[in-house]
């Protein structure tokens, strides 16, 4: 099969289109999944640059989203038969086969049956930003109904479905976005108050929305500074979650004069931890989103589309960091 190979830890030059042997099905209750696409995440460009998870993994092939069809099933599986299409957020880390590939197997149990609304390409774009909005307003930031949330980065790849997913909470959004045309296209989405970053200053545009009581809860897709100043818009008592490392140079005295709950996302800890009971977590909510999927209560916004061959450019064009929606490999077939 075809699939693409990380070879060293650097530029997108290590990404390399290579014949390699098929995955085979191994465990009784794995199924082999013939790829129709892949989701390309920032992750993916951060573990190319820096290396991988595990030691000795490389090659290694990554992506962590994927959607495809049932080519093969080991003799226990009962959830899934041959021609079933899926989508999932498995591998890709360095242990077990990432995405960039034209098949992949992985056990039934982390399957979950493709919406019938979303296109392959669609599915595979969805998964890792579902679960990472989440986990970070539903069990980070326990969002409740009429409670308000800052969401930055509202039309990339996590803040799209955060703003979505805050709505469905029955909160009300504040976004944070780089140009009118991305402010419209957030409030699309259901956001109800959008900072353009560029014209005004988040925190004063925050103060002005909640009548200087700050935000509830705060998504922070960015961190560094964005991270440090969010910490003066979010209300006391309220809620902090970053996706990112906030550094050794925050100072904390805000934080802690508002009793801020500072929460950390990463969602990758149930497979790094081989974490059954979080894993299961996940796939619960990829088959509640496909749910709203097909009750055309949720969107994921594609922008734009590869082919496998041309990985590289995927990541050249995460990696500029003003992404609108999500990058996505599509595979001959």
């Amino acid at each position: 099969m075809k699939a693409v190979l990380m070879t060293a830890a650097g530029g997108t030059e290590v990404l390399q289109l290579r014949e390699v042997p098929e995955p085979r099905i191994t465990g009784d209750t794995q199924i082999k999944v013939r790829l129709k696409a892949a989701g390309v995440n920032p992750l993916d460009t951060k573990l190319r640059g820096r290396g991988v998870f595990y030691d000795n993994a490389l090659p290694a092939v990554l992506g962590c989203d994927g959607a495809g069809v049932v080519a093969e099933t080991g003799k226990a599986v009962t959830r899934f038969k041959r021609g079933d299409a899926v989508w999932f957020c498995h591998g890709g880390l360095g242990g077990a086969q990432g995405n960039y590939a034209e098949y992949t197997v992985l056990d039934e149990a982390l399957a979950v049956p493709k919406p019938e609304s979303l296109s392959f390409v669609e599915a595979a774009a969805a998964p890792l930003v579902l679960i990472t909005a989440w986990e970070s307003l539903y069990d980070r930031a326990r969002l409740k109904p009429n409670k308000t949330v800052l969401i930055h980065g509202g039309t990339g790849g996590v803040g799209h479905v955060a703003i979505q997913l805050a709505r469905l909470a029955g909160a009300q959004v504040c976004a944070t976005v780089g140009s009118a045309e991305k402010a419209e296209r957030a409030r699309a989405l259901g956001a109800d108050e959008l900072i353009v970053y560029t014209e005004q200053d988040f925190v004063k545009g925050v103060e002005a929305w909640t009548d200087g009581r700050g935000v509830d809860a705060a998504l922070d897709t960015v961190g560094g500074k964005v991270f440090r100043r969010t910490l003066s818009a979010v209300a006391h008592y309220g809620d902090l979650v970053t996706l990112l490392d906030p550094g050794t140079d925050v100072v904390w005295k805000e934080a802690r004069n508002r009793n801020l709950r500072i929460g950390f996302e990463l969602m990758l800890t149930p497979m790094l931890q081989d974490d059954p009971g979080a894993r299961r977590h996940q796939v619960i909510i990829l088959e509640q989103c496909g749910q709203w999927f097909d009750e055309a209560r949720l969107k994921i916004h594609v922008g734009m589309t590869f082919p496998l061959e041309q990985a590289g450019a995927a990541h050249a064009l995460v990696e500029t960091g003003h992404m609108t929606g999500k990058a996505v490999l599509v595979m001959e077939s």
